[in-house]
């Protein structure tokens, strides 16, 4: 366990305890990250503010529920800001971003696409085609990018946080990173038999000048960077 790992497992137990100072320390250490999964998620700064202060009071009264053997606090937190997300969600039908599609809802055709559909984007104009990005995709999915990608947490602390298995994490986010890619493909002008798309590229056709070629790993780095 790392020595940040060990430092929050002692400022939950002291919590437990009653220690007005250990909460006010877990607290500063951990609202921003409990803050961005909620916005993330929502994204609405007003909810995120109401999730992040909704588990920080739960964490008041079930500090002592929370197992070390089980996940990190980290991903303890987020497991109950989830919660709250979706309970969020289900009182305010406004939140159509967390819509939770079919298993296979949009995914048709999507693991054949390379992530490389940022394009002749700006580096501004693809943070955001990739905020929004991020924010469209269904619920099952985005949770997965956000716990992986966004706040890099190992798959078992994310299954804990997720409650499911390590297998399906890593399936969710195989299929959500493959989703963000054909987003982003679309949001860059691009069809996938176009001329410097993705699928163009990829058969040894010549591109077009406005497309770049990219690593594979572009989505990833791009999601990265809304951290």
């Amino acid at each position: 366990m790392l020595s940040h790992q060990v430092e929050d497992v002692a400022l939950i137990g002291r919590v437990a305890a009653g220690d007005a100072e250990a909460f006010a320390e877990l607290f500063r250490r951990r609202h921003g990250q409990i803050y961005r999964f909620a916005l993330h998620m929502t994204a609405s700064p007003s909810i995120a503010e109401d999730v992040t202060q909704d588990v920080f009071l739960a964490v008041m009264s079930d500090a002592a529920r929370y197992d070390a053997a089980r996940a990190s606090v980290a991903a303890w937190l987020c497991g109950i800001a989830r919660n709250h997300v979706r309970r969020r969600a289900e009182r305010d039908r406004r939140l159509e971003p967390l819509h939770d599609g079919g298993e296979d809802e949009g995914v048709d055709g999507v693991l054949a696409v390379e992530a490389d559909a940022l394009g002749d984007l700006t580096r501004a104009e693809s943070i955001q085609a990739m905020r929004d990005a991020v924010s469209s995709l269904p619920v099952r999915y985005r949770e997965a990018v956000v716990v992986c990608d966004l706040e890099e947490m190992s798959y078992r602390d994310a299954a804990a946080a997720l409650g499911c298995a390590v297998g399906t994490v890593r399936s969710r986010l195989h299929r959500g990173r493959a989703l963000l890619a054909v987003k982003l493909t679309a949001g860059a002008g691009l069809e996938p038999n176009e001329p410097g798309s993705a699928r163009e590229n990829r058969t040894g056709a010549s591109s077009s000048p406005r497309a770049t070629s990219r690593p594979p790993n572009q989505t990833l780095q791009s999601v990265r960077n809304l951290a």
